[in-house]
């Protein structure tokens, strides 16, 4: 398969091609996700995916046995020390999906690709999310108050971070 970034026990991550656009699409366009996050619209995605992905990637959770699509991140700020999580959206509920998947996120960027830190910001109502990021050994760095408005109401947003020698020590 082209494009693998890393694979698992039972999930492989992907750079996302052309054929994926809707998925990502209806992904983030989806009631039971658009609370929360901020969606992109096609032109953006497109963007990423047809670009050399130095900056931007759109990455596709796919299951390994049977090839279909899970869910999907975003990276950003890849041509830096530290990389951006965005878009954590897992479709397969319910699985372990989530926690394996960003298992292999964080595999990918620290010991293949060698960043320095990973962070994201998540909605401070997002329990499922906090519980993953906490779990997987992120630390709350911040709360950045009334900061996204959203359908006229503001809304906080939790920054999580990791650095590099904290992933380690937790995977050694």
């Amino acid at each position: 398969m082209k494009n693998i970034l890393i694979e698992g026990k039972r999930l492989r991550l992907r750079k996302a091609d052309e054929s994926d656009l809707k998925y990502i699409l209806n992904l983030e366009y989806a009631p039971e996700n658009l609370k929360f996050i901020v969606p992109f619209d096609e032109k953006f995605h497109t963007e990423i995916i047809k670009s050399d992905n130095s900056e931007k990637m759109d990455v596709i959770i796919e299951e390994i046995s049977t090839g279909n699509r899970a869910g999907y991140f975003m990276l950003q700020s890849l041509d830096s020390h530290e990389v951006e999580w965005t878009h954590v959206i897992v479709e397969k509920k319910g699985l372990g999906y989530g926690k394996e998947s960003f298992k292999l996120l964080m595999k990918w960027c620290f010991e293949v690709k060698k960043f320095h830190r990973g962070w994201l910001d998540c909605k401070d109502y997002n329990e499922v999310a906090i519980k993953l990021y906490e779990s997987s050994g992120m630390v709350r760095e911040g709360l950045l108050r009334d900061t996204l408005l959203t359908n006229g109401i503001y809304e906080n947003l939790i920054v999580f971070g990791i650095l590099d020698k904290e992933y380690f020590q937790l995977n050694k």
